[in-house]
C-alpha cells in the first residue's frame, strides 16, 4: 500500500458512482450531557452501492440575509496553498476513520481505519489499519506493524488517557468463542510503540481511564465482571461479578451496581445493589439496595428506587461518595417515565423529569447545593423519542444555558438563560436576518439533536472556554423551529445577541482561542473544494479553494481546546480502482495569521451588559460582574498558543434576581416577585436528613446555588435540626448494618421480628376493612406543578395494577438507565 502525497496524476476524472451518505460522530470521553471536549472523532462512510446518492431537498426558508463573503487576495491564496497538505490513503477500503488526539500541543494523531464485522467473528477480507502524524495532520505514517497489523474494534477500538498524557489503548477484535481472552495493544509514548498484553477476558465496553492517573484502569467482561487494572494494563484482577455499570468517584473510589446472585433482569425489576469500593476491590460497602439505576456528575450521587413493591421511583441522592443518602424533593416517575440529569456540579443540579404519558417533554427541576430541595425552571422541555435534549451548557460564558421546548400545538422554540436556569427568555431576532412574511412572533430557534433536517449529524451550539461570549449554531428564524434549510447563526456576547453569518449547513470549527473561525459547506449531493474562514467572530468570511480535485465532505477536525492554527477536512473520492479513497486535507494558518496580538488589539468588554440596564447592576449574574479582556473583532492577528482568558470580578449588591422561589412559591410571569402558591401559606417543608427533621420557614425566596451577591435584598429564611427523630431515609435500610452480628444483636432482631408479626395481622385487618371502599389516601408526593406538596384521596382499583400505554423511551418500560445522560 501506498501513502502518499496526491498529485494530478493519482486522482482520476471523477464518474458518476455512489459511495453512501457521510456520518460524522463525536465519541465522548465522559458521558455528560451537553459537553463536548472530544479528543476522539469517528469519520464514517457507508459501503459502496448500499446508499443511492442523494440531492439536498431544503425548503427554501423566507428568512433572508445576506453573508458577508469575499476571496483571497492572490497573495494570501499562495501562502495558505503553500501550507496546505493533502494526503490520500490509496488502497485503504475501511469504512470509518477514526481520529485521536495524543497530548497537549504535540501535534500527534493516531488515526484508526477499522470495517464493521461481528464481535465473535474473524474477518478475513479487510484489514486494520493504523496511521501516525507528528505534525497536525499534515503526513501520515502507516504504523500498523507496531500493533502486529491486527483487528482493531470499531465501535471502542482506540482509547485515550484523561488530560494530556501520553497513554494510548488499542482494543483488539478477538473473536470470544475461541479464545480465552482479548488483547490490548498499550503505549506509553503517544503511539510510537506498543506492547500486547493478553487479557484474562474480554471486554464487553471499552477500558476507561481513571480520570485523574493513566495507570488505573476498569472494564467490564461479556460475562459482567468488574476487572481492575493499577498498572496501566499489564495485570489484571476481577475483582466482582455481576456488575450492570460502574463510575469513578472522588480520589480512588469506584461505585458500581451488581445483580444479586441467582437473579435475572435485576436492572428491569430494580433489584440491583450499589456497591462502593475504596482500595480497588480489596473491600466492599453496600451502599444502596433495589435500586434501578445510578449516576455521578459534580460530587454528588444519584439512585433511582422503588421504595415499595408498585411505587413510583423516586431520586436519592448522597453529597459524601454514598456515606449518607436523603430523598431529593422531586416528583416521583413511573415505569414509563424517567429522570435525566442535564447537567451538574459542585454548587447545583439541572434535572429533567418525564411528563406522565408519550409526551416527549418534561420539567427541568435545579437542586440547592446539597442536591435535596429541587424548584422547577422550565416546563415542556423537549426530550424526544431518541431519548436525547437540546440542553447546552455555553462554556463560553458564566450562567447561560440554551435548549428547545415543545409548545402546545407542537411548535419547538429556543429558549436561553443567562442566570443557570432562574429565568428563561426566547433568543432575539438576528440584527441582519428578515422575518419571514406572517410570522407573529419572530425569533431565532437553534436546530439541535431534534432537528427536523437532515443531511449533516445533528450538532448542539458550539462554544469553547477560551473563545469569551463567542457562540456558533444552526438555526432558522420565524415562529418556531422549521423544516426549512438551517443557516449558521453566531452570537459574540454569549447569546444576548445574534448575527446571521453563513447560508445553509457547515461543519466549523474555532481556532486560535476564538480569533479564527473555520467553516465547510456540508452537502450530500456534491463535492467540495474550499472552506470559509473569518477573523471577526463570523462578520465577514474569506473563501479558500484547498483543493483542485474535490471531495466529499466526511468532517471537519482540529485539535480539541482552539489553541491550533490547524484544520484537517477528511473526505473521500475515487482511487486508481474507481474504489473510494479516504482523503486528509490539513491547512496551517499559521502563516497566515503572524502578527502576535498587542494591547492595542484587546478591549476590555463588560459580559452580560445590557442597553439601558442600571448601572450598578448592569452585568451582574449571580452576584458579580465580570470583565473580560478579548480582542477587537477587526483586529486580524494571532492569540498565540500561550493565551489565557483575562478577566476582573467585582461583586454586586443582593436583588431579587439572586434567589429563586423557595418551596411552596412561584414568579409570577414577567416579574421577579416569588408569590405565595394557593394553599401553602404559612406552611413550613419539613424534610428528613440522616435521620433528624429540618424544618424550613421562608418567605419566598431561596440563594440561587453559587451565587456571590453581598448586602442588598436578604429575605429571612430560617432552617433547624429539630430533636424529632425521623425515618432514616435511604435506599436500603440495612445497607448500614454489618455482616457479622452479635448474639445481642441477633436477639433484638428476633424480638423485632415478633413484633412485627403482630403488626403484619393488624395492618392486614385494616386493608381488609379498607377494601370495602377501595379508596386510600396518598402519602404527601411532589406532583407536577411548582414544587407543591399536596395530600389527596384517590380512589383506587384494587383489582388492577399500573398500566403503560407508551413506549419508553429508554429500553423496555422499567428502565431508568438513562438517569446520567
Amino acid at each position: 500500500m501506498s501513502l502518499l502525497p496526491l498529485s494530478d496524476s493519482t486522482v482520476m476524472n471523477w464518474r458518476l458512482l455512489v459511495f453512501g451518505v457521510c456520518l460524522l460522530v463525536l465519541v465522548e470521553d465522559v458521558a455528560v450531557h451537553g459537553k463536548r471536549n472530544a479528543k476522539t472523532v469517528t469519520f464514517s462512510r457507508t459501503p459502496r452501492g448500499y446508499w443511492r446518492r442523494k440531492r439536498d431537498t431544503w425548503t427554501s426558508g423566507q428568512a433572508r440575509f445576506t453573508a458577508c463573503k469575499s476571496p483571497l487576495s492572490p497573495k494570501d491564496r499562495e501562502l495558505l496553498l503553500d501550507h496546505t497538505h493533502e494526503t490520500g490513503f490509496h488502497g485503504d477500503n475501511g469504512s470509518s476513520f477514526t481520529l485521536a488526539w495524543v497530548g497537549d500541543g504535540t501535534g500527534i494523531i493516531l488515526v484508526l481505519s477499522t470495517v464493521s464485522v461481528p464481535s465473535d467473528s474473524f474477518h478475513e477480507g479487510g484489514s486494520t489499519r493504523l496511521y501516525r502524524s507528528e505534525d497536525y495532520g499534515k503526513s501520515f505514517h502507516d504504523t500498523s506493524n507496531a500493533i502486529n497489523n491486527a483487528f482493531i474494534k470499531k465501535d471502542f477500538g482506540i482509547s485515550t488517557g484523561p488530560g494530556n498524557p501520553q497513554q494510548v489503548i488499542l482494543t483488539a477484535n478477538v473473536p470470544f468463542t475461541e479464545t480465552r481472552g482479548g488483547v490490548i495493544f498499550t503505549s506509553m509514548d503517544a503511539g510510537r510503540k506498543f506492547r500486547s498484553v493478553q487479557l484474562p477476558f474480554h471486554p464487553a465496553q471499552a477500558i476507561q481511564f481513571h480520570y485523574q492517573d493513566p495507570k488505573y484502569l476498569v472494564a467490564i467482561s461479556i460475562d459482567d465482571g468488574l476487572w481492575l487494572s493499577q498498572d496501566f494494563g499489564n495485570t489484571w484482577s476481577e475483582v466482582h461479578e455481576g456488575v450492570q455499570t460502574f463510575t469513578w468517584g472522588s480520589g480512588i473510589t469506584l461505585f458500581f451496581s451488581s445483580s444479586p446472585k441467582g437473579t435475572v433482569e435485576a436492572a428491569r425489576r430494580g433489584e440491583l445493589i450499589l456497591r462502593r469500593t475504596q482500595d480497588f476491590g480489596q473491600t466492599f460497602t453496600t451502599i444502596a439496595k433495589n435500586i434501578f439505576s445510578f449516576g455521578y456528575i459534580g460530587g454528588f450521587l444519584f439512585t433511582s428506587v422503588m421504595e415499595k413493591l408498585g411505587s413510583p421511583r423516586v431520586i436519592y441522592v448522597s453529597s459524601d461518595q454514598g456515606d449518607h443518602f436523603n430523598k431529593a424533593q422531586l416528583p416521583s416517575a413511573t415505569t414509563e417515565q424517567f429522570y435525566s440529569v442535564l447537567d451538574g456540579d459542585e454548587d447545583m443540579i439541572f434535572m429533567h423529569v418525564d411528563n406522565p404519558g408519550d409526551t416527549y417533554f418534561g420539567t427541568i427541576y435545579t437542586s440547592d447545593d446539597r442536591g435535596i430541595l429541587y424548584s422547577k425552571s422550565l416546563e415542556r422541555h423537549l426530550f424526544g423519542g431518541e431519548a436525547k435534549s437540546d440542553f447546552t451548557n455555553v462554556t463560553s460564558l458564566r450562567g447561560v444555558y440554551l435548549t428547545n421546548i415543545l409548545e402546545e400545538g407542537g411548535l419547538i422554540r429556543s429558549v436561553i438563560s443567562f442566570d443557570r436556569g432562574g429565568q428563561w427568555k426566547f433568543l432575539k431576532k438576528p440584527e441582519n436576518v428578515e422575518c419571514p412574511e406572517n410570522s407573529k412572533k419572530c425569533n431565532l430557534h437553534i436546530h439541535g439533536e431534534h432537528s427536523p433536517f437532515s443531511g449533516i449529524p445533528p450538532m448542539l451550539p458550539l462554544s469553547e472556554p477560551t473563545a469569551t461570549g463567542l457562540i456558533i449554531a444552526h438555526g432558522s428564524v420565524g415562529d418556531s423551529i422549521s423544516a426549512t434549510r438551517p443557516d449558521v447563526y453566531v452570537s459574540g456576547d454569549g447569546g444576548y445577541t445574534w448575527w446571521g453569518t453563513l447560508r445553509g449547513p457547515h461543519l466549523y470549527s474555532i481556532l486560535d482561542s476564538g480569533g479564527l473561525i473555520v467553516a465547510v459547506e456540508a452537502h450530500q449531493d456534491r463535492q467540495i473544494n474550499s472552506l470559509k474562514f473569518s477573523t471577526d467572530e463570523g462578520q465577514c468570511w474569506n473563501i479558500f479553494n484547498f483543493t483542485d480535485h474535490p471531495i466529499f465532505l466526511a468532517g471537519v477536525a482540529s485539535e480539541p481546546g482552539t489553541k491550533t492554527m490547524n484544520i484537517s477536512i477528511f473526505g473521500y473520492r475515487p482511487d486508481d480502482d474507481d474504489q473510494p479513497m479516504w482523503v486528509a486535507v490539513t491547512v496551517d494558518f499559521d502563516h497566515l495569521l503572524t502578527r502576535e496580538c498587542d494591547e492595542q488589539d484587546y478591549v476590555m468588554w463588560l459580559a452580560h451588559s445590557e442597553y439601558g440596564s442600571d448601572s450598578e447592576t448592569d452585568g451582574c449574574v449571580l452576584g458579580y460582574k465580570e470583565t473580560f479582556r478579548r480582542l477587537r473583532k477587526l483586529s486580524a492577528c494571532r492569540n498565540g498558543r500561550g493565551y489565557v482568558v483575562s478577566k476582573q470580578q467585582s461583586p454586586c449588591p443582593c436583588t431579587k434576581e439572586d434567589y429563586m422561589c423557595d418551596y411552596g412559591f412561584y414568579r409570577h410571569e414577567d416579574t421577579s416577585e416569588c408569590l405565595p402558591q394557593p394553599g401553602l401559606l404559612n406552611q413550613t417543608l419539613e424534610i428528613c436528613l440522616n435521620g433528624n427533621l429540618d424544618d424550613i420557614q421562608t418567605i419566598g425566596y431561596r440563594k440561587i446555588p453559587g451565587d456571590k451577591c453581598e448586602g442588598g435584598f436578604s429575605p429571612p429564611r430560617k432552617e433547624d435540626i429539630t430533636k424529632k427523630h425521623c425515618e432514616k431515609l435511604s435506599p436500603s435500610s440495612s445497607s448500614s448494618l454489618p455482616v457479622e452480628r452479635s448474639k445481642g444483636m441477633l436477639a433484638v432482631i428476633v424480638v423485632c421480628t415478633c413484633i412485627g408479626l403482630i403488626g403484619l395481622v393488624i395492618a392486614a385487618a385494616l386493608i381488609i376493612m379498607s377494601r370495602k371502599t377501595n379508596c386510600r389516601r396518598r402519602s404527601p408526593a411532589y406532583r407536577f406543578t411548582v414544587l407543591q406538596l399536596q395530600e389527596e384521596e384517590v380512589c383506587v382499583n384494587s383489582e388492577s395494577g399500573p398500566s403503560s400505554k407508551r413506549r419508553s423511551l429508554e429500553g423496555p418500560d422499567d428502565s431508568d438507565d438513562d438517569l446520567i445522560e
